[in-house]
């Protein structure tokens, strides 16, 4: 997907990363899009609501607010916004929760910009194939941690106490990557 010169399309790059927003926003801008950088969601809602986009890509964990706020605030501006959440969190449950609340597609971390770019036009396909391998217990476990901590905004001791668990014992099991 190459953006042609005479329609350069906006798009809203926020990262806290400073080095991978400089690297992906000069991609981007090799590619056809006008890029506007943010480091955090308080920085970028007023460039969004200035100028709402028509692409955005949104980092998942920044300090501050969670990327989720601004894919539902980017949402509410404009709905035909599509919106590519990266993460290195990756879990079930926050792809579907960015997804109900307007991203278009979810990608884990490390990406590259053509599979970001790819990512905006990706649309569900009903007759895609189903994995036929079943999830691990500990994949299902992780998830559903990461679904708890989600619940309470990252607050891993508030976590900790709704799962009645220790809080170490949290943070060690958040920390492995179960396999799928």
């Amino acid at each position: 997907m190459n953006i042609s010169s005479n329609a350069r399309a906006t798009l809203l790059l926020v990262d806290d990363n400073v080095t991978f927003c400089e690297v992906l926003s000069r991609a981007l801008e090799k590619r056809g899009f006008a890029v506007t950088v943010a480091h955090s969601v308080e920085q970028a809602l007023p460039l969004a609501q200035d100028n709402p986009p028509e692409y955005a890509v949104l980092d998942l964990k920044m300090d501050g607010a969670s990327g989720l706020t601004l894919v539902h605030a980017l949402h509410d501006l404009d709905p035909a916004t599509r919106i590519v959440v990266l993460t290195g969190y990756a879990s079930i449950a926050t792809a579907v929760e960015a997804i109900k609340l307007g991203a278009t597609h979810y990608l884990s971390k490390p990406a590259n910009t053509d599979e970001i770019v790819a990512a905006f036009g990706h649309l569900p396909t009903p007759d895609a194939p189903l994995n036929p391998q079943t999830t691990s217990v500990e994949r299902l476990e992780w998830e559903h941690l990461q679904r708890v901590l989600l619940d309470h905004q990252g607050n891993i001791s508030a976590t900790a106490r709704a799962l009645n668990m220790h809080r170490r014992t949290l943070q060690r099991k958040l920390s492995k990557h179960p396999s799928p």
